[in-house]
This record gives C-alpha cells, sequence and structure tokens, in this order.
C-alpha cells in the first residue's frame, strides 16, 4: 500500500508532512554524510548544538516570539507539564513572597520565614479553568501533588459541566469563570491561571485569548499558563499574553519524545533556593522539571526528535513566507469548515458535540444517529482508507484530527465520504 493511498485523522501521534518522513529517514541512517545517524550522536556535539539553536530560530520566526521569552525541550509530554507547571510556578510564588517580606523586614530571616509560611497557608491558590478531560486532568494533579500540605490549593475557576448538563461542550461566558482576584488573598492573588487551549478528547477549542485573562490597568498581572499540545503552531498567538506555554510534540510539531514550552525568562531566574523552599513546607522542582536547569542540557536531549519538529516548522516557514502562522491558519480554518458544513448539512445523521462558538478547528468530534449505524460508518471509512476516526475510549463517538500535516485533500475524501453516507442514510 502507498502511504498516499491512506487518509489518516487520528488525535496523535498525528500524521507528519512526507518529505519530513522521507529526509528523516535518510537522517536517522546517516546524517549529512558524517557516518552516524541523528539518533547517535552526542548532544552536547556542536551538530547537536547548531541543530537546537535552528529549531529555536525557527520557531522563534514563526510565532514572531520576544526576546523575553526561552523557548526549552522537555522530556515527560503534556502530563509531565501537569506537574512541572505546579513545582515551578509555586516556587516562584513562594520566591516573589520571600522578597517582599525582605523589603519589609530587613534581614530578619526567621521572621521572613514565618511571614511565608503564614503567607502560603492562607492565600496561595492555582486557578484552572476546567473545559476539557486534560484541563481536569492537570486540575486533579496539581491538587494531589499539594495535597500534604493539608489544604485544597486548587481553585476551578470554571468547571465547564455544569452548565452543560454534566458534559464537556461549551464554554460558558467569562462573566460567570470565579476566578481569584489579583489582589485577593492578602494581595498575592494567583500563583497562575492555567487552562488548556484545545482539548484533543472533547473537541473543545477556545476562539481565542481570554479577555477575563488580559491586563487590566491598576492590577497585578495574571500569569497564564497554556498547554497547546494539540493546536500549537495552527494560528496567530501574542506570545506575551502567557507566562508559560508548552505542548507536546506528536500533534502538530514533530514525534512523540519532545515537549516544547515557552517560558518567559524572568521565571527562569525567580525560582528561589531549595533550602528556603524546603523549610517554607514545599518541595523544590525535581530536576528534571525543573525549568530552569533543564534548560542547561541537564539531560539527554532527544536530537532526533527536535530536529524533526525543526523541519516541520521550517517547512511551514518556507510555504507561507511571510504570512508565518497566519498561513497555516487560515488553511485549518478551511480544512475544519469543509467537514462542519456537511456536519451541519445533514443533522439527520450527524450531530457535533460541541457549541459552535468553542467548536475545534483540530479535533471535530462528533456522533452518527446510532450506534449501528456509527460502527456502519467506522467500517465503511476503512474500506475508503480513511483511519483514525474512532473517538477517544472514554466518550466514543467519531473524531477528525484535522492536524497541519493533514492535507486538504484528505478532507475532501473524508468530506465526500460523509456526503455519500449521510445520502445513503437519509434516503
Amino acid at each position: 500500500m502507498r502511504r498516499e493511498e491512506v487518509a489518516y485523522f487520528g488525535a496523535g501521534p498525528a500524521p507528519l508532512p512526507t518529505p519530513v518522513l522521507e529526509k528523516g529517514a535518510a537522517a536517522f541512517v546517516n546524517y549529512e554524510d558524517s557516518g552516524l545517524g541523528l539518533a547517535e550522536i552526542s548532544h552536547r556535539s556542536s551538530t547537536a548544538t547548531r541543530i537546537l539553536d535552528e529549531t529555536k530560530k525557527a520557531l522563534i520566526s514563526l510565532l514572531d516570539i520576544p526576546d523575553n521569552y526561552e523557548i526549552l525541550f522537555l522530556h515527560g509530554g503534556g502530563s509531565g507539564e501537569f506537574s512541572a507547571v505546579v513545582f515551578n510556578m509555586v516556587a516562584l510564588w513562594v520566591e516573589k513572597r520571600r522578597r517582599r517580606a525582605k523589603e519589609e523586614l530587613g534581614d530578619n530571616d526567621e521572621a521572613i520565614l514565618l511571614r511565608v509560611r503564614e503567607e502560603l497557608t492562607s492565600s496561595l491558590r492555582l486557578d484552572y479553568l476546567v473545559t476539557g478531560s486534560w484541563s481536569l486532568k492537570a486540575s486533579q494533579e496539581a491538587a494531589q501533588l499539594l495535597e500534604p500540605l493539608g489544604q485544597d490549593f486548587v481553585n476551578v475557576a470554571l468547571d465547564a459541566r455544569e452548565a452543560n448538563d454534566g458534559k464537556f461542550g461549551a464554554i460558558p461566558p467569562e462573566d460567570t469563570w470565579e476566578l481569584t482576584p489579583p489582589g485577593a488573598n492578602a494581595g498575592c492573588g494567583s500563583a497562575f491561571v492555567y487552562y488548556c487551549d484545545n482539548e484533543t478528547v472533547d473537541g473543545v477549542e477556545f476562539p481565542s485569548f481570554p479577555k477575563s485573562l488580559e491586563p487590566q490597568a491598576g492590577e497585578d498581572e495574571r500569569l497564564v499558563v497554556a498547554d497547546m499540545s494539540s493546536n500549537f503552531i495552527s494560528r496567530q498567538i501574542r506570545i506575551s499574553d502567557y507566562a508559560v506555554i508548552f505542548g507536546g510534540a506528536q500533534k502538530n510539531i514533530g514525534i512523540t519524545d519532545v515537549t516544547l514550552a515557552i517560558v518567559r525568562k524572568d521565571i527562569l531566574t525567580t525560582i528561589p533556593s531549595p533550602s528556603f523552599l524546603h523549610k517554607v513546607g514545599v518541595w523544590s522542582p525535581p530536576t528534571i522539571l525543573n525549568w530552569s536547569v533543564i534548560n542547561s542540557l541537564y539531560n539527554t536531549m532527544p536530537i532526533f526528535s527536535i530536529w524533526i519538529a525543526g523541519e516541520v516548522m521550517r517547512g511551514l516557514l518556507a510555504a507561507h513566507g511571510t504570512s508565518k502562522v497566519a498561513g497555516q491558519e487560515a488553511i485549518s480554518n478551511a480544512k475544519a469548515e469543509t467537514i462542519y458544513r456537511i456536519l451541519d448539512a445533514n443533522p439527520q445523521v450527524y450531530q457535533p458535540v460541541n457549541h459552535k462558538s468553542v467548536r475545534s478547528r483540530m479535533n471535530i468530534c462528533f456522533r452518527v444517529k446510532d450506534a449501528a449505524t456509527e460502527k456502519e460508518f467506522l467500517e465503511g471509512a476503512e474500506i475508503r482508507m480513511l483511519q483514525g476516526l474512532k473517538g477517544h475510549r472514554s466518550v466514543g463517538g467519531i473524531r477528525a484530527s484535522n492536524y497541519n500535516a493533514v492535507p486538504m485533500a484528505n478532507v475532501q475524501k473524508l468530506a465526500e465520504y460523509l456526503s455519500d453516507f449521510a445520502r445513503a442514510k437519509s434516503s
């Protein structure tokens, strides 16, 4: 079977551009006639350093990343960052409290420690916007990590199920969100506000950056952390809106084994000493999850995976020129509209599961009218070489993942099948 015969819509690992795979196959065996494959070279070699630098440059160019942000290549996937976010951002919160206490109390170390301990107990809050399975898992991870401190420090500012009959599929109006006010908790606010920009399981995507998270005049800034694992480099974003952006590579960026994070540099330089954190009563970030340490190539980087990511990014830059990621956004929108248009035109057969205002462009989730017909739909899709359409095991249904490397030609094949199937079931 030839590769071009298959139209793959799996949720991840996702398809990669064929030219990247072909070039990667050669590089895996013998990179630039060096006699070594990319999986064999030292991560501290000049070749690896060049690959890291070139991949960073491609991402900086693609997303217009400002100079005050650092790009990190990490292990552990998006799920690893659920924990890393808590460890690093709570440490940042503690250090800010320590510095403020020092300004007010001078060099009285005991008084500083007592002040920070009291503020930790009374004022630490972590805000989570729960709009799907992954943000729910992230909030649960945070609560579990902080449970030994004896309190629930996680504020679920939004649980989208509450206004949607117990299911994910909508995002309530922002004026209903119960975010920690910036000046609350003795002026400490929250350590961060966390959300998942696109929920792969539930097909919910934020249409834009939430207005309630934008800086307000006279208020302390909110530190916004966003999981963009499944819609990274698929649309324009303003990097300066975020303190941290992270994403596993295996959707739009490359292959599994590497996670990318874009972290504001001041965060990397505001992590307190482990000894002070331990005296206060919280853990210092484990080394493998410590953003300020891992940035120094502490561990062995997956150079082949990083090179693949760089090739994907350079391919987008070459394809879209000066429009950069905006060019890819236009294509992503057109592909999603092609599928949703047919689903909406055939309500007797298909039911998109989400409110129109938050429908994901990346993960198009819908139901076929009953279980037997749904099974028939999937069997017919396989015959046409339309693969990876079965929904996540936790929710069922159909899910067409429309990542960057899915070509419009494959989307059109799916659209044709959707139309044909609907016509057959309506006759």
